[in-house]
């Protein structure tokens, strides 16, 4: 099974990087302050909400390309990709239309209680810290089934609030979008042929004590966040990832040049002519670690750039499979993980 995952990833400590603060005010349409509203930068704990005059004070991801978003009930979410290159002194929140979901009595083969719980194994995981996860509002939910196509499309309206009891955080997560497409009728996992999710996050520890501590660190070890964060500082040895094409094992300095740029890393891959000459791929590994991990990464772009944070640029372009795509939102780690 392969699943295609937008996920935000974060690379090594830098000491000045929330040097900056970003400074502004949150407006509704008749420039009135609101008060309470969120403003974070996606899939980090790096967050505050506006005061009573909707101002508010943020460290800054200097020069990333870390979205901004701003959310506030009954508004709009705004999102500002490289807000420190763009005026966000003044921002204007505008009301959300009240356009309730038509309700479609239809006969439907599968109860509610079989789509959640299909969901939340494909979202959450099914592993140790999936299990230590509960969703408050798992009822806000909404589940549609197209039989023909034999896909299960899932949305709410509020942004999700699971608490991940393993990693002690609280995470805000506003689904973008989630699909499900199975190669027969059924709400089983074995019979996903792929899915596909995205959505936007906010981080809140609940506790460092010593336990959750070493599970963040384990869920770190070996995980796509861990790999970008190898392939960005070009660190590459046995204990952390083996380089294979196909049964070969290969020099990853041989097949990945990464250079600086301002506050940057790009990274070009070596194309694999003969191999993909008639597919649109660029090059394709696999993937071990720790002598048991395996998992498959394919490059449809030859040249993506990481930032400062580990944000890439062509994520899209990007797919993993194997271990990789067992990685769901319970394994999710703030993309400042590890940065003092």
């Amino acid at each position: 099974m392969k699943i295609k995952l937008i996920i935000i990833l974060s690379f090594c400590c830098i000491s000045n990087l929330f040097s900056q603060e970003l400074e502004g005010i949150i407006l509704d349409q008749n420039n009135q302050p609101l008060q309470g509203a969120n403003i974070y930068f996606d899939a980090t704990t790096i967050a505050t909400i506006s005061d009573e005059n909707g101002k508010f004070s943020l460290h800054s991801i200097a020069n990333g390309n870390s979205i901004l978003v701003i959310s506030f009930i009954g508004f709009q979410t705004q999102y500002i990709q490289n807000p420190k290159s763009n005026n966000v002194s003044k921002i204007i929140l505008v009301e959300s239309k009240n356009i309730l979901k038509e309700l479609i009595i239809t006969k439907d083969r599968f109860t509610r209680e079989q789509k959640l719980k299909l969901f939340k194994e494909q979202f959450l995981g099914k592993n140790a810290n999936a299990k230590a996860c509960s969703i408050e509002n798992e009822n806000d939910l909404f589940f549609k089934y197209e039989s023909k196509s034999m896909t299960l499309t899932v949305s709410c309206e509020k942004p999700l609030v699971i608490y991940n009891k393993n990693l002690g955080y609280k995470i805000y997560y506003e689904l973008v979008n989630f699909d499900v497409i199975f190669f027969q009728h059924t709400m089983k996992s074995s019979s996903v042929s792929k899915t596909f999710y995205s959505g936007l996050s906010r981080f809140e520890e609940l506790n460092n004590k010593s336990k959750t501590l070493k599970n963040r660190e384990k869920s770190y070890q070996g995980s796509i966040l861990h790999f970008f964060r190898i392939l960005a500082s070009n660190s590459w040895s046995k204990k952390n990832f083996l380089v294979f094409k196909g049964s070969y094992q290969v020099n990853p300095a041989d097949n990945f040049k990464v250079t600086d740029s301002s506050d940057s890393k790009t990274v070009k891959v070596t194309k694999q002519i003969k191999e993909f000459a008639s597919k649109k791929f660029v090059a394709e590994f696999n993937l071990l670690f720790d002598k048991k991990e395996q998992s498959k990464v394919i490059f449809e772009t030859e040249t993506f750039n990481i930032d400062k944070f580990g944000n890439n640029s062509n994520i899209e372009s990007i797919n993993f499979s194997g271990d990789f795509s067992k990685l769901k939102v319970a394994d999710m780690l703030p993309l400042n993980y590890g940065i003092k």
